[in-house]
Order: structure tokens, then C-alpha cells, then sequence
């Protein structure tokens, strides 16, 4: 399954085509869609462009996006950065009026377990991100259950990306949920080729790179998924 990260926590200074609200978010996500992706993944803002977990605001994407392309999973972050308090991120979960199918939860960040015992409670299914072999072995203890683990490798250059995939990924336990491989900045398009070698899940957006492959810029998601596509058929 190849994911579509359409925003993260970008906003238009750092690329024009990042999408921001429901219905740019909604649009992108159906384009990506018709070039193969199976799940999206976005950070719903305010009107001001704030990221946000109110329910208004998880509303109004996900109504969006499912509006644009019906059947398509939406799912989105609950990162500490967003609300940075534990029992907020609990509470604004339990309050949520409409739900997404997915979210993320970071296993480093406090209160992630119950962050993720609210999404279960609510019927989202959990996504743990881990992004160090600590936060693999912190997983490793929750009862929460998880329906796909992110190995999200954070480092500066692809090679320090690839052996911080290889330690992660020999960490997690066997005989767990699926796992999705990616890479953030400079390490994305070589962790994604391991991901389509081991034959894992992956993702690709603006969220996590502005370049396509050969290293020019991305001129928008769609172009990011349609280079995605192309090195998973090598």
C-alpha cells in the first residue's frame, strides 16, 4: 500500500502546492488517489492555518476527502506538537464528531498510550509511529492494541536513514501488525526503494520531501505519488 502524506505540519512558505484546507486537501487527495494511492494521511488546520484536533476542524477534512473520493481511508495526526498536553489529546479524541479510519500516534511523545487506547475506544485504527529503536522498545510495552506500525526514519543523509530503518525494523517484535516503511527530508526515496524491496507498506507527500528522485523540485503531491508509483513497478 502506497500512502499519500499530503501536508504534515508545512505550510505555503515552504512549497505553494502544500494543501491546507478541506477542499485543497480534499482535491489532492483524489488526484492521488487516481494515480494509486490507498490511504491518505493529513493535518487538518483552522481557518487560520493552524493545526488542530477539535472536532470541527477533524470534521471538516475528512467530510471533505471522503466527499471527493468515496472508499478512500483518511487518516490523521495527533502529534504532540498539535496539543502538546496528554489529556487534552485524549479528550479532543473522545470528542471527536466525525472519525477518521486512521491516526497517528508517536511512541516517544508523553501520554501516547492513552492516546492510543482513545483512538481504539473510538474505533480509529492506531497507527504507532516510532521514529528510534527506544521508541520501538516503549511500543513494544503497550496494551493498546495497533493496527499498523509507521518506521518513520528521521536522518540527515540516506544512508544514515537505511541503517536506522534496518535497527528499527529488526527491533519490532515478528508476527505483528503490518508495517509501513518512509523517511523524512533527505533519506525518502531510498528508504522507499527498501520498503518496495522488503515488500512493506510506504508513503510519499510533501510531507516528508519537496524533491522528486533525480532531486528537482516536486511541483506538487501528485507528482511526488506519480514518481512513487514509478519506482515500485522497477
Amino acid at each position: 500500500m502506497l500512502k499519500g502524506c499530503l501536508n504534515g505540519d508545512r505550510g505555503r512558505d515552504t512549497h505553494p502546492a502544500v494543501p491546507l484546507t478541506p477542499a485543497e486537501l480534499a482535491a489532492d487527495a483524489a488526484r492521488c488517489a487516481g494515480l494509486g494511492v490507498g490511504a491518505v494521511h493529513v493535518h487538518p488546520r483552522t481557518g487560520e492555518g493552524v493545526e488542530s484536533l477539535r472536532p470541527a476542524v477533524i470534521a471538516d477534512a475528512v467530510e471533505a476527502i471522503r466527499a471527493a473520493r468515496p472508499g478512500l481511508p483518511v487518516g490523521v495526526s495527533t502529534g504532540a506538537w498539535i496539543e502538546p498536553e496528554p489529556l487534552a489529546r485524549v479528550a479532543a479524541v473522545r470528542a471527536w464528531t466525525v472519525l477518521p479510519d486512521f491516526a497517528s500516534v508517536n511512541a516517544h511523545e508523553p501520554g501516547a498510550e492513552a492516546v492510543a487506547a482513545a483512538l481504539h475506544e473510538r474505533g480509529v485504527m492506531v497507527e504507532a509511529g516510532l521514529w528510534t529503536v527506544a521508541a520501538v522498545e516503549a511500543y513494544r510495552e503497550w496494551r493498546a492494541p495497533v493496527g499498523r506500525v509507521l518506521v518513520e526514519c528521521m536522518a540527515e543523509s540516506p544512508e544514515a536513514a537505511l541503517a536506522d530503518a534496518a535497527a528499527m525494523l529488526d527491533a519490532l517484535p515478528t508476527g505483528g501488525p503490518p508495517v509501513l516503511l518512509h523517511a523524512e527530508g533527505a533519506g525518502v526515496w531510498a528508504v522507499l526503494g527498501e520498503a518496495v524491496r522488503r515488500g512493506l507498506d510506504t508513503r510519499i507527500g510533501l510531507e516528508d520531501t519537496l524533491c522528486l528522485p533525480d532531486g528537482s523540485p516536486a511541483p506538487d503531491n501528485a507528482a511526488l505519488v506519480a514518481a512513487a508509483v514509478a519506482v515500485g513497478a522497477r
